[in-house]
Order: structure tokens, then C-alpha cells, then sequence
């Protein structure tokens, strides 16, 4: 009978130590779950911090993106404006110039209707057309001068040919039927010519 308690009791003390060792495993284990889980919780906080960040420059870029596409077509809508107003009115100065000499051209028809002289009219006239020339030489344009010279294809336009009249003005102007004009050094009417064959 001893036996058996001795037995019992050796199988009660297995039990415990199997026990202890279990709750030990147990409690180990569950130390580790909760300092693994404190460790993701932690780098959940760190991603999440992160992640925050990240989006609030994200936000920022979009923020100065938007900001600058805006300017950009602002400028763009402004600068168009400015060339519309500028074709508009591109040549305000030009008649702002020519406005006086309308006014002498008026002034000279008033004083032609009762006048008998001739002689004054026609110096009258004479007068407002060199104003006239003078004031568009001022802004640029000159006539160009075509008589006489080498015919030349950038500046002038042969309207005919004629037999010239001495061997040294072949190939030369002959006649000049219209005047060509430049502004600013462009050619803006060809000088229409004829031209010794």
C-alpha cells in the first residue's frame, strides 16, 4: 500500500512539475506574444507616423502644383490679352503722326474752294506732301530709290522688258511705274519696273 501512495504521490508530484513547466512555457510565451505585439504596435505608430507625413507633403506638392499651374494660365491668358491690344492698336502712333497733316489737307481744301491764285494751291499742296513724306520717313519707312539701277529680284518686281535703249542699261531699270516702299529695312511694296532686254 505504500507502493501505490508512493506511486500516487510520485505521479501527483510528475503532474505538478509537468504543470509548472507548462505555466512556465505559457506564461513565456505570452511574455513574447506581448512584446511582439508592443513591437508592432510600435511600428504600426512608426508606418502610421510615417504614412501622415508622407500624405501632408503630398497635399503640399498638390497645394504648390495647383498654385503654379494657375499662374501659369493666368500669365498665359494675360500675355495674349496684351498681344490682342497691342495688334489693336499696334499702329496708334503712326496715325496720332499722320493727324496733323489730315488736318493741313483740310485746311488746304477749305482755302482752295474760294482761291484764284494757283500757283499758291499748288504750293500749298506741295508743302502738306512733304510733311506728309517726312512724318512717315520719321516712323520708318523710305522709298526706294529703283531708276537707273541693276535690276534686282528681293526689292523689285519686273512688270515688263523693253529693247534698252543703250548697251549699258541692259539688265538695268528702265522705267519705274510704281515706287517700292521699306519699313524699318522690310520690303513692303516691291518697286514695279520695266527693264532694258
Amino acid at each position: 500500500m505504500n507502493t501505490n501512495k508512493d506511486e500516487v504521490l510520485s505521479e501527483n508530484a510528475h503532474d505538478n512539475n509537468e504543470q509548472n513547466q507548462n505555466q512556465q512555457e505559457n506564461s513565456t510565451e505570452n511574455t513574447t506574444e506581448e512584446a511582439s505585439a508592443n513591437g508592432n504596435n510600435d511600428i504600426v505608430e512608426v508606418n502610421a507616423s510615417k504614412i501622415a507625413e508622407l500624405e501632408a507633403k503630398i497635399a503640399e506638392a498638390n497645394d504648390k502644383y495647383l498654385r503654379l499651374y494657375s499662374e501659369f494660365d493666368n500669365f498665359r491668358k494675360r500675355s495674349i490679352k496684351e498681344k490682342a491690344d497691342l495688334i489693336k492698336s499696334g499702329g496708334e502712333d503712326v496715325f496720332k503722326a499722320v493727324l496733323p497733316v489730315i488736318d493741313d489737307f483740310e485746311r488746304a481744301m477749305k482755302a482752295s474752294e474760294n482761291a484764284t491764285d494757283i500757283a499758291a494751291v499748288s504750293e500749298g499742296v506741295h508743302l502738306i506732301y512733304n510733311k506728309f513724306k517726312s512724318t512717315l520717313k520719321h516712323k520708318g519707312l523710305e522709298e526706294m530709290e529703283a531708276a537707273g539701277k541693276v535690276f534686282d529680284a528681293d526689292i523689285m518686281e519686273a512688270i515688263t522688258s523693253i529693247p534698252s535703249p543703250t548697251e549699258d542699261m541692259k539688265g538695268k531699270v528702265i522705267d519705274e511705274v510704281e515706287k517700292g516702299y521699306s519699313l524699318n529695312g522690310k520690303v513692303i511694296r516691291f518697286a514695279k519696273v520695266v527693264i532694258g532686254a
